[in-house]
């Protein structure tokens, strides 16, 4: 038996766990490129009946294998590993470690952290805390993206570019942030409220 037929036997037999799976990738791009199994067989010098199952998932090819594949397939490595690099964080935030911004007398306690590294998809989110007949003051002038609150105590009006909404206990509200807005605490006890923005503005630059 040549050394590329006991090393193809050896990658034939079942195994026990396949953590990367990738065979979908090999075989979408193949597929794309109008090839067949028997012609990326050829080409990497490996059997049909492998090729067929690495794209199957039945088996974790070599790394010489995989590097002929991707070779012959033209594809680039990073393509084919890039979801098992990135790291999938739990992000805890304990109650009384809440990193916390102070806007005049409003105060923004962080409950979700901004991934910079995902830029489409990033967000941050904090407990809004506005003071008696206080407001906020950065939205007055508008920024990309959007906003989203729900109003855990208290009372507000949000003003909206010439509009002013009433927002009790419960209400939530949703709406693009590039119109200048504003949240003004109309009762007499702390307002309250969990706040959503999409990109981050504040705890993305600390």
């Amino acid at each position: 038996m040549t050394p590329s037929q006991n090393r193809e036997q050896t990658e034939l037999e079942p195994a026990k766990k396949i953590p990367i799976k990738f065979g979908e990738k090999l075989r979408k791009v193949r597929e794309h490129k109008g090839y067949t199994l028997k012609m990326v067989a050829k080409a990497a010098g490996v059997s049909e009946s492998l090729v067929s199952q690495i794209e199957r998932n039945h088996v974790s090819p070599a790394i010489d294998t995989l590097l002929a594949l991707a070779d012959v397939l033209d594809i680039n490595l990073e393509f084919l590993f890039e979801e098992y690099r990135r790291e999938r964080p739990v992000h805890i935030i304990r109650c009384g470690e809440r990193p916390t911004i102070h806007e005049d007398d409003v105060t923004y306690e962080q409950i979700a952290r901004p991934e910079e590294d995902d830029k489409s998809n990033a967000f941050e989110s904090y407990v809004l805390k506005i003071p008696a007949h206080s407001h906020t003051h950065r939205g007055s002038y508008g920024h990309i993206g959007r906003e989203f609150g729900v109003i855990i105590q208290g009372s507000c009006i949000l003003k909206y570019e010439n509009h002013e909404y009433v927002l009790n206990k419960g209400d939530s509200v949703s709406f693009p942030a590039s119109c200048p807005h504003t949240l003004e605490n109309t009762g007499d006890d702390v307002l309250k409220a969990i706040w959503t923005v999409s990109p981050p503005q504040r705890f993305i630059e600390q």
